[in-house]
């Protein structure tokens, strides 16, 4: 079902990733430095494009219910990050650089070895600023068999360019929606019109696979989940992010509302984010969510925040 729909599309969207490069347009930074010239960008990835840093291949159940079953979701997660979120919880390999470069072929191996091991799909995490080699990638395991729904998992801060490459090749976006106001945006991610490039991005996103579409089983198949990290505080205008979603036609989209903030990384040297979120904030954001006619909300327990902090210097990061 999904190889053959894949491998139509690989070859052109490889092509399209390596002109991407030639003046580099990946991310709403907008670096045009030549990254096939090895050029290095915001992003900071020092590999070639035959290569790329990977920090984990596991079968993770910490992901929505729809995308990890009984037996995980198949992620990989790539190493650095187009972003400088001061309260990263990954921040171990989105900062510190843990992570083992290995060619392509490597990691098409992973690939496949996840789909052996019983993954329900491949989670493709914070590869907006390497989509060249992870799709290289992605078509030597095509080539092979490899036969599973791919999950775009990103902070948001995408391209048209970009997603113009996933067309025919994702199955499911998984995108962050972070912030409504640049101040917060810049403050905290380092990213200049954050918004107008995310919100973009998801529009785009869901015009190409539609709404999430479930199986029998309740496994996602195809469409869009956005996903909001409620910080304390209203730091990330979650009201307005919802007021936002409504406005542009996400009422029966799928919202992921993620209580799990755990001040890591640099967030304890900013006052109004040095602390848990409450669940009064928490539960009011979902209370106005649903006021606002949200119909497809997936709301996450308080006492997930310890759950989801990864130690990446493990074999399995997210092992209790």
């Amino acid at each position: 079902m999904y190889n053959e729909k894949h491998l139509k599309n690989i070859g052109a969207a490889i092509d399209k990733a390596k002109a991407l490069y030639d003046s580099c347009v990946c991310c709403g930074h907008i670096c045009g430095i030549n990254r096939n010239e090895d050029k290095i960008g915001r992003c900071k990835i020092f590999e070639d494009t035959h290569h790329i840093k990977v920090a984990s291949h596991t079968l993770h159940l910490g992901e929505e219910p729809m995308l990890v079953g009984d037996k995980g979701s198949g992620t990989v997660f790539f190493s650095s990050c187009n972003l400088n979120c001061v309260f990263c919880q990954n921040y171990q390999i989105s900062n510190d650089g843990v992570g083992d470069s290995v060619n392509i072929e490597t990691l098409s191996d992973y690939f496949l070895s996840l789909e052996r091991e019983g993954a329900l799909n491949i989670n493709l995490v914070s590869a907006t600023h390497v989509i060249y080699p992870v799709l290289k990638g992605l078509k030597i395991a095509l080539e092979k068999g490899l036969n599973l729904p791919i999950v775009y998992n990103t902070n948001g801060y995408d391209t048209k360019e970009l997603l113009d490459c996933l067309d025919g090749i994702v199955d499911i976006y998984l995108p962050d929606l972070k912030y409504v106001f640049d101040d917060k945006a810049i403050k905290y991610s380092r990213a200049e019109n954050y918004f107008n490039v995310a919100i973009n991005a998801i529009e785009i996103m869901k015009s190409q696979v539609g709404d999430l579409i479930v199986n029998d089983n309740g496994i996602a198949e195809r469409g869009i989940i956005i996903r909001h990290l409620i910080l304390p505080n209203n730091e990330s205008d979650s009201y307005d992010v919802l007021i936002e979603l409504k406005e542009r036609g996400f009422l029966k989209s799928t919202i992921s509302l993620m209580s799990q903030y755990n001040p890591q990384f640099k967030a304890l040297n900013f006052d109004n984010i040095n602390r848990k979120l409450y669940k009064k904030e928490y539960d009011d954001v979902v209370d106005y969510a649903l006021d606002l006619g949200f119909e497809n909300l997936l709301v996450q327990e308080m006492e997930s925040s310890e759950n989801y902090l990864p130690d990446f210097t493990r074999e399995k990061p997210f092992q209790m």
